[in-house]
């Protein structure tokens, strides 16, 4: 899969405030077989615009990123963005691949650091992986979220496909990403989450 580059989701309120939501993820948040504008971090600039929150969103999601280059690219973008929020979505592709779970929990772990010491707050997305990858795999890799939620006292959306991934009709043909009609679903489940963070910012 092809990364799309760094998206910048930018409003002229937001551009004043200096506060900065940096997204940070793979193909899930990359609007992977989409137009940009119908991924769900488009739409949720647009929500946050049409409810008044000022803030600027920076898209820098890569599709086909893991959680090792992930951790490689997280210190500039800190560095460039100065985000309030990081909203870190990562660990899929580790997954798919059948990479060593010990290490995704170790880059994830190194990343909220990082996203702390920066002075910005982590939303972490929970991600699963279909069941052909061995039930202990599976099951193994369902927990490290919620694991490393409670080591660091992180707000956790439990499964960002919640409510997509288990309909033929809200996902692309490749049956790992949602389609257009899905990314609204995909937003839906992370809103709730988000917006406790945004209303201790305001």
């Amino acid at each position: 899969m092809l990364g799309i580059g760094l998206l910048l989701l930018t409003l002229p309120s937001a551009w004043a405030s200096g506060r900065n939501i940096l997204v940070f993820g793979d193909s899930l948040s990359a609007a992977h077989g989409l137009r940009p504008e119908q991924g769900w971090v488009a739409l949720l600039a647009k929500r946050l615009h049409s409810q008044g929150y000022r803030y600027r969103i920076v898209n820098a999601s890569v599709s086909g990123e893991t959680t090792t280059g992930g951790l490689q690219r997280l210190p500039q973008a800190l560095q460039r963005y100065h985000p309030g929020i990081v909203i870190l979505e990562l660990g899929a592709n580790d997954g798919l691949r059948g990479l060593p779970l010990a290490l995704a929990a170790h880059n994830l772990a190194a990343m909220v650091r990082l996203a702390r010491a920066a002075h910005a707050r982590v939303l972490l997305l929970g991600i699963q992986i279909p069941p052909n990858y061995g039930p202990r795999y599976t099951r193994q890799f369902a927990l490290l979220y919620p694991r490393l939620a409670r080591q660091y006292h992180l707000p956790l959306v439990p499964f960002l496909l919640a409510h997509v991934a288990l309909d033929p009709r809200l996902m692309q043909s490749d049956g790992l990403h949602p389609n257009a009609r899905g990314e609204p679903l995909v937003l839906d489940t992370v809103w709730p989450y988000l917006e406790r963070l945004l209303a201790r910012g305001r």
